[in-house]
């Protein structure tokens, strides 16, 4: 096999891993990768403010907003304005949320992220300049992109039984 067939094989086996491990959180859980990824947020905070939830995961706050629209929808978690600040919304996690989440696989980027977090520092830079490149040589340095290992639109619906009743699916920001 040459070399670029070797690189491009790669690609495709990444590729191929994000779009199996989103389609297995769907089939298993009926979340997506960023739906269980806000769940595990609220989880860690106990409350939390949408601006705050958008940084933990760097998503946009429109994004995390629709999210959190959909798992309100389905009772996974609760907003509540505050009472010491009329201007924030705090995000919960109701108990059939937090069954949910006990439940669901994890997330391809935290697998990820441990095994990326045992390699020495000289190793990972490796990696990342090397796939640095590789977007460069894509033309997809410019594409807006968010640390989230999933395929498709980030705040889209995962239920499919919701997607054929024909619900809106927006483009992340």
């Amino acid at each position: 096999m040459s070399q670029i067939d070797e690189v491009l094989v790669a690609l495709r086996r990444v590729i191929r891993a994000t779009d199996l491990h989103s389609k297995h959180l769907a089939k298993t859980t009926g979340l997506t990768a960023p739906q269980i990824l806000l769940l595990q947020a609220i989880r860690n905070k106990g409350h939390v403010t949408i601006g705050e939830l958008a940084n933990d995961i760097s998503l946009s706050q429109a994004t995390v907003t629709t999210i959190l629209d959909r798992l309100e929808k389905r009772g996974y978690v609760y907003r509540e304005r505050s009472t010491t600040d009329k201007r924030k919304v705090h995000t919960y996690l109701t108990d059939t949320g937090a069954e949910v989440l006990q439940d669901a696989p994890m997330p391809l980027q935290d697998h990820f992220a441990r095994q990326f977090g045992d390699l020495q520092e000289w190793e990972q830079t490796m990696i990342i300049s090397s796939l640095q490149r590789v977007a460069q040589m894509m033309d997809a340095q410019h594409i807006d992109a968010s640390p989230v290992l999933d395929i498709g639109i980030l705040d889209r619906q995962s239920n499919p039984t919701e997607r054929a009743i024909g619900y809106d699916e927006k483009k992340a920001d």
